[in-house]
């Protein structure tokens, strides 16, 4: 059968390979973030929490990659080192900062998680499972975020609005390269 543009399961190698990404630079904003404010915060806790929960997200991508034999994105060395400076820098911005990238990282997660689930419908149980449970892990990590001051940081919606705008062109790319 030849591919046709909107054919669902022509994306599904997308779908896992740009969510294995965005797992994986997850946990590495993350280890920026723990990496400038160690245990020295309160906030480090639940940045641990969250963290541990993006590893174990990461590690079912990755299963899936191999699994089904999805080439992964050429762009994780990028998003290692971009992830881990956007958490250091937003860490070194102070707590509220650090919880301001999350809140606007995890909101970005949220609409790609439900387009995803949308696109899926019911054609890939296994995959669209995993998406709405870690959706819903996700939207906890934004409301913690929030709960946090997120929006107490330092011009945060300029802040935010550049996190969101660097995540979605993150999705856009890795979906291809």
């Amino acid at each position: 059968m030849r591919w046709k543009p909107g054919d669902r399961r022509a994306d599904i190698p997308s779908m896992i390979r740009v969510d294995q990404a965005g797992e994986y630079g997850a946990t590495r904003i993350y280890a920026g973030q723990l990496a400038v404010m160690g245990d020295r915060h309160d906030m480090a806790r639940a940045i641990s929490g969250m963290a541990n929960q993006e590893e174990r997200h990461r590690a079912f991508f990755d299963a899936l990659i191999a699994e089904r034999g999805v080439r992964p994105t050429a762009l994780q060395p990028v998003w290692n080192v971009a992830g881990f400076a956007l958490g250091a820098a937003t860490a070194a911005l102070g707590p509220a900062a650090a919880m301001a990238c999350t809140a606007a990282v995890e909101t970005e997660i949220d609409l790609h998680y439900q387009e995803q689930l949308a696109a899926l419908g019911a054609s890939d149980p296994v995959l669209s499972d995993a998406v709405a449970e870690f959706r819903a892990e996700e939207l906890e990590h934004r409301d913690s975020a929030l709960a946090a001051g997120a929006e107490t940081a330092p011009a945060y919606p300029l802040l935010a609005g550049a996190i969101r705008l660097a995540c979605k062109a993150a999705i856009a790319v890795s979906k291809r390269v």
